[in-house]
């Protein structure tokens, strides 16, 4: 680490509280969870729903994480037609730090958009930004490690928190670790040398047996003038949208360019925009998250996070779920009061609704994104 680089970014005198009370959480809660549907919808995407039988939804459980953190510090940013739902949920969020998207523009401009209105409010802020829709335990480890995080972001780093693998999954992208830092408060910094994307499994398999790759689970912790400042050289046009969009946020004139500018913004996500370039160039650090992580990412995802019952080989979720099994395994997701009888089937997944009835496998649970898309090409959008 340069002195110049540490010099531009903690004062000699600033005591580690003051580091972590520069810290704001940012929570995007976007995207349809397609492979959960059709308990996952446009109108109720996963991030709304309790997945894991601890009677929190997703995004209840990301806030609450981050509430240690950042109370009172914390943004959310989420679809339009999500927005009562959110405040439901969260009404804890003053107007100001929600943040409404009129449509989908991927991460570069959620991110980005959180980061420029920070900016705006004040530009030695650190934020931390976090998916609406992860599984996280234990919470205490989790802390640690963002706090570790922000000790390495005020030295002028954008901090990623890398996943240690437990399996050589294709699924993911991955992280590869560099040298350790000397960071005064993070004693497992390293330095990041690239993000890999989603590899083959014969490259996976590699990955896993070099010790020197992570899982990358997209939780950034970085100082916003940083975060622009990279995302000003890459993407001059989102970076020129988003300011315009941050100068009017805090003003009466907020809603008028938002309408008019947002819908005018690239579609490019924040690992594209930010972290690769970033890592090129020397400025993007690794914390090791050493706690358990899942993006549910799918309904096999929902069975390892919702054993079975004793004497049992089949989860059941649902209020008031009326299911019969015999030499029968999966899981079964009702909302509706219909009997499911189960005879003789192995993990299998179903998920029954009012308006739309899911039969697959745990094997081909990553596949029910195909159905939604055929659904959606054939003019069926009225069940996502």
């Amino acid at each position: 680490m340069s002195t110049e680089r540490a010099a531009a970014h903690t004062p000699d005198n600033e005591r580690p509280d003051d580091v972590l009370a520069r810290f704001h959480g940012v929570i995007p809660a976007g995207g349809t969870g397609t492979r959960l549907w059709p308990l996952s919808r446009a109108a109720a995407p996963k991030f709304l729903h309790d997945l894991t039988g601890s009677g929190s939804t997703l995004i209840r459980a990301t806030y609450d994480r981050l509430r240690p953190l950042c109370d009172g510090r914390t943004m959310v940013v989420t679809g339009v037609v999500h927005r009562r739902a959110v405040l439901e949920q969260l009404p804890e969020i003053e107007d100001l730090n929600l943040v409404l998207e009129s449509e989908p523009k991927d991460s570069g401009a959620a991110i980005g958009l959180a980061a420029a209105i920070l900016h705006r409010r004040d530009p030695r802020i650190i934020m931390g930004s976090f998916a609406a829709d992860q599984v996280i335990a234990p919470v205490e480890v989790f802390q640690d490690a963002v706090r570790e995080a922000i000790h390495t972001a005020a030295r002028g780093y954008i901090v990623t928190i890398g996943i240690k693998p437990t399996h050589a999954s294709t699924g993911f992208g991955y992280i590869r670790a560099g040298e350790p830092l000397a960071v005064d408060g993070a004693p497992s910094a390293h330095a990041v040398i690239e993000f890999v994307e989603k590899p083959s499994q014969d490259v996976a398999d590699g990955y896993i047996e070099s010790g020197n790759y992570s899982w990358n689970a997209g939780m950034f912790v970085a100082p916003v003038d940083l975060m622009l400042k990279h995302l000003s050289a890459n993407e001059p046009e989102l970076y020129a949208g988003l300011t315009e969009i941050a100068e009017a946020w805090d003003t009466p004139r907020r809603v008028e360019v938002a309408r008019r500018v947002w819908p005018t913004l690239p579609k490019i996500a924040i690992d594209y925009a930010v972290a690769e370039p970033a890592a090129a160039a020397g400025d993007v650090a690794m914390i090791p998250g050493e706690f358990s992580w899942d993006d549910v990412g799918d309904f096999a995802a929902i069975g390892r996070l919702n054993p079975a019952e004793e004497n049992s080989e089949l989860t059941v979720m649902g209020e008031g779920a009326r299911v019969f099994s015999e030499n029968a395994s999966g899981i079964v997701v009702s909302d509706t009061k219909r009997v499911i009888a189960l005879i003789g089937i192995d993990d299998v997944v179903i998920v029954d609704t009012p308006d739309a009835l899911l039969v697959t496998t745990k094997e081909h649970a990553q596949e029910v994104k195909t159905a939604v898309e055929r659904l959606r090409a054939s003019g069926d959008t009225d069940v996502l």
